[in-house]
């Protein structure tokens, strides 16, 4: 019986390992990513810092090999100062005649201003789902925290860098959300009647990254 519990629990903690991961880097800015939560709803952190220098917030925007889809910052970039909040727009278009869903990651660079850099509203880590041919805007509500004065590290940052990038989605044998996935395995985690349920076996390949029967 314990053998099987201590099983249980490292299986356990392997599938939440990722998302666990995730949480851990929004919550303190580890590896680029942006803090969300963590209190930056609170008025006297949305109150622009006059006397600060203009912080300039580059745009950059990428998508994945298995994507067919146009994706474009529709600004080159913003300055803010820190506390001041800004909004910014991105814009997909799917290029391809077929309906699909795609995914989006992100950090910002240099990673020492991530702590501080944080979303109010964001297009990312949410499946977004565009019919052949759709183009949408994706709009970002953002600010830089104002403590980021008092770190001497950041004392000479003047440009930071926000990047995405969308991949193709797809839920794996598991549920969980991957990126890149083939069409009847997005299609299937996604309901649609028209595709089977399981897998094809080349797809649980891919799936799982385990070779073909010989």
């Amino acid at each position: 019986m314990y053998t099987s519990a201590v099983i249980v629990v490292a299986v356990g903690v392997t599938y939440a390992a990722v998302p666990l991961y995730r949480m851990f880097c929004a919550a303190t800015g580890f590896a680029g990513t942006p803090k969300v939560g963590m209190g930056k709803y609170e008025a006297d952190r949305l109150v622009p810092v006059e006397d600060a220098k203009r912080i300039k917030v580059h745009f950059n925007a990428d998508t994945s090999d298995q994507l067919p889809w146009s994706f474009v910052p529709q600004q080159k970039y913003v300055t803010v100062l820190p506390g001041e909040t800004s909004l910014a727009f991105y814009k997909a278009k799917n290029d391809s005649d077929q309906d699909i869903i795609g995914i989006a990651t992100y950090n910002v660079t240099p990673d020492r201003i991530a702590p501080y850099f944080a979303k109010v509203e964001c297009f990312c880590f949410e499946e977004q789902k565009l019919i052949a041919g759709e183009e949408v805007d994706m709009p970002l509500l953002f600010f830089i925290d104002r403590d980021v004065l008092d770190d001497p590290a950041c004392r000479n940052l003047d440009d930071i860098v926000l990047s995405y990038t969308f991949f193709r989605a797809r839920r794996n044998a598991q549920g969980h959300l991957e990126p890149d996935a083939p069409d009847s395995v997005v299609q299937a985690s996604q309901g649609f009647a028209d595709y089977e349920i399981a897998p094809r076996a080349e797809d649980r390949r891919r799936t799982e990254n385990t070779p073909p029967s010989s």
